[in-house]
């Protein structure tokens, strides 16, 4: 018996044209719904990452980015309320640079460009309103590069020059900021804007200019200098001088009892009393012989009657005989007469003024501002852990003796001061370490795995979408075609089988030559079908033997 050759294998044509309608019907469906789903999947992935563009735009603004937009072709949507304007995110910066070569967006304030549009013949009080619009812009524009920024709208206050001293008036500035959500302003920013404001309006101060959020809440501080309340500035710095002793006094006792084991707070009493004080003070009285002269005055009068008498002669015109001491009553003269009735009466009056040099001194003094009056210190340290002889690890407190020696150590690394009234108060007890265990959270509440679920869902959708068509509808029906061609291909291979064998039956005598010709007409037809079917299924193969039948020299 001879191998009966195997049928070729059907053809994807062949077995699409076996299928009965329903299967022609059930095919087509899968393959529209597969190639619609790989066509969705296409799209999805092509579909650009939209991101803010800009938000919170004027009707003016937002017209004409939008027709600049139109006009370089850039795709763009709107977010959910129109607040934001939505580009994909690999143009959002190349756009806003070309916006901004346009001048987009204005912002809905005109700065000094309104200058440049001015017609021929402006009145001059024109000239200055356009002026101070532009200016108010400016300062916008200027306020709106910070970050915290959204918008910003100036009001200028800018009065009349007078040539009457009397009548001049100061300009002042109001500023509305409209701050980004979930953004404030710290102090020094405040202050900037400020000074911003009114460094760039000629006689203003900065206390003329008032600064408000979009919520009315003043930001800008009118503060009073006579006012004694403490301003922010005042309460950072008490708390940098608390967290300076805070910080000496942790650093001294850590290497005693460890990192987690001192626990410090101070609280600094600050005098930020501005005091300034004159003195003027004498010394006592000094010494006559060790004082300085500053002026001396001597006054000296001579009041009396110089009468002659006594009986005229040679006596009588002598001089007086001048006095000595002790002074005695003169004697009489020869006629009876006294000397001094006949020298006369005098008065000699004598006044001396001495003035010294007063030792005076005058002392200006002003006191620091910041001074620290009072200093209270809380120490709390956890007790010592030690180890018995068995090795098991336990707490003891300290020692009083210890306690003084840290105390003392505070006391020097905190410049204790009993005249100024410092207090410190060391405790030494063992710390709670149980600390409060929060529930975690189930991985399915979390927010992040939550759209993770969600996002890998979709996906195995997709995925399980794809994987029905390809293994539930179109491999069974292709199995189902090829196993009815095999069957066929089976049941012709079983017949000509058959043929052979009837035209070879052994119960009929046949000579070698008629048993060699039977099989040579049998697989002559067998070779012919199998190249007639080749030849219809791939006519290629077929021109190309051919081909080379034609090209060979045999």
């Amino acid at each position: 018996m001879t191998d009966t050759p195997k049928a070729p294998a059907p053809t994807i044509l062949q077995m699409l044209l076996d299928l009965n309608p329903q299967q022609k019907m059930g095919f087509m469906v899968a393959i529209a719904a597969m190639i619609a789903v790989l066509v969705g999947l296409w799209i999805w992935g092509q579909t650009p990452d939209y991101r803010v563009l800009y938000s919170n735009l004027s009707d003016r603004d937002g017209g004409a980015i939008i027709e600049s937009l139109q006009q370089q072709n850039i795709p763009y949507k709107f977010a959910e309320g129109g607040g934001a304007l939505l580009v994909p995110a690999n143009l959002v910066h190349e756009v806003r640079l070309r916006l901004a070569s346009q001048g987009l967006p204005k912002g809905g304030n005109v700065g000094f460009e309104l200058m440049e549009t001015q017609k021929f013949g402006t009145s001059q009080f024109l000239e200055q309103v356009n002026y101070q619009r532009a200016l108010e812009g400016e300062l916008a524009r200027s306020m709106q590069t910070l970050d915290s920024v959204a918008s910003a709208r100036v009001h200028l206050a800018i009065p009349k020059p007078s040539v009457f001293v009397k009548e001049q008036q100061k300009p002042s500035a109001s500023v509305v900021l409209a701050l980004q959500p979930g953004r404030t302003l710290d102090p020094g920013q405040v202050n900037g804007i400020v000074h911003l404001v009114s460094s760039s309006i000629p006689n203003m101060s900065a206390q003329n200019v008032t600064i408000l959020d979009q919520n009315g809440n003043m930001l800008s501080s009118t503060r009073d200098p006579n006012e004694q309340s403490m301003d922010a500035t005042q309460l950072k710095y008490v708390r940098e001088i608390e967290q300076d002793y805070i910080k000496r006094i942790e650093a001294i006792l850590i290497p005693i009892a460890g990192q987690q084991n001192v626990k410090a707070q101070v609280t600094a009493s600050i005098d930020f009393s501005q005091v300034e004080q004159t003195a003027e003070t004498y010394k006592p009285n000094q010494k006559p012989d060790s004082a300085t002269v500053r002026s001396s005055q001597t006054k000296e009068a001579l009041n009396g009657i110089n009468n002659t008498g006594g009986v005229p002669g040679a006596l009588t015109n002598q001089p007086p005989v001048p006095a000595t001491a002790p002074i005695v009553k003169p004697a009489n003269g020869p006629n009876g007469s006294s000397t001094a009735a006949a020298s006369g009466a005098s008065n000699t009056l004598k006044e001396a003024t001495m003035n010294y040099e007063v030792d005076r001194t005058i002392q200006h003094t002003k006191l620091p501002v910041g001074n620290i009056r009072r200093l209270s210190v809380a120490v709390v340290m956890n007790n010592r852990n030690v180890v018995d002889k068995s090795g098991k690890p336990s707490s003891k407190p300290y020692t009083d003796a210890e306690k003084a020696q840290i105390t003392a150590l505070v006391k020097d690394a905190m410049g204790f001061d009993p005249k100024r009234g410092d207090t410190l108060n060391l405790l030494n007890s063992a710390f709670n370490n149980d600390q409060e265990v929060l529930p975690e959270i189930p991985f399915w509440k979390d927010s992040e795995n939550i759209a993770l679920g969600k996002e890998a869902l979709k996906y195995l959708l997709i995925a399980g979408t794809v994987a029905f068509l390809l293994f539930g509808v179109i491999r069974p029906g292709f199995r189902n075609v090829t196993a009815k061609a095999e069957a066929e291909a089976a049941a012709a291979a079983a017949a000509a089988k058959a043929e052979a064998e009837a035209a070879l039956d052994p119960s009929v005598p046949h000579t070698p030559e008629e048993i060699e010709a039977v099989k040579a007409e049998n697989s002559f037809d067998t070779n012919l079908q199998l190249a007639k079917q080749l030849a219809k299924d791939d006519p290629k193969i077929i021109a190309s033997v051919v081909k080379e039948w034609v090209n060979s020299d045999e």
